[in-house]
């Protein structure tokens, strides 16, 4: 069971991070395109992807990664843990905002003819939130493969 649950945790963990890194690059790309037409429709898929990929991995990683932590044995208060969870949610508290805001960028992008300042206020939040979780991601990557503190 403990391999199947590790599987099905990597699998998630790669579907999270291929579907967050694509998204963010076919917004931005539309974003550049200062087509309203192509922004419209990108977000209109982004927030379909969130929907359908983002959302169930993020709760996959925190239960297939409960289960794995209880397996090995860890306390739930090791510096390893505690490390993981609060990566965890930091890159959560930085995505709760993004998707709110891709929903209003698709709510908005449908009916400008231009982006407007508010338009691109949300999509400056929206970058910067992204360019913050990234690195957080990849620590967690580095985390699961290396195990520092592990034990301790």
């Amino acid at each position: 069971m403990y391999l199947t649950v590790k599987l099905i945790h990597i699998i998630s963990a790669t579907l999270l991070f291929g579907t967050g890194l694509g998204s963010a690059f076919y917004m931005y790309m539309a974003y550049r395109s200062d087509n309203m037409n192509a922004m419209a429709e990108t977000n209109r898929i982004v927030v379909i992807a969130d929907y359908l990929f983002t959302t169930p991995t993020v709760i996959i990683q925190l239960v297939t990664g409960l289960y794995l932590l209880n397996h090995l044995g860890l306390e739930w208060t090791s510096p390893w843990s505690l490390s993981v969870l609060g990566l965890y949610l930091f890159v959560g508290a930085c995505w709760l905002p993004v998707v709110w805001l891709q929903i209003c960028l698709r709510n908005s992008a449908k009916d400008l003819e231009s982006p407007d300042e508010l338009y691109r206020l949300r999509m400056k939040i929206w970058m910067i939130l992204g360019i913050l979780a990234f690195p957080a991601v990849i620590i967690l990557y580095v985390f699961m493969v290396y195990k520092p503190f592990f034990g301790m």
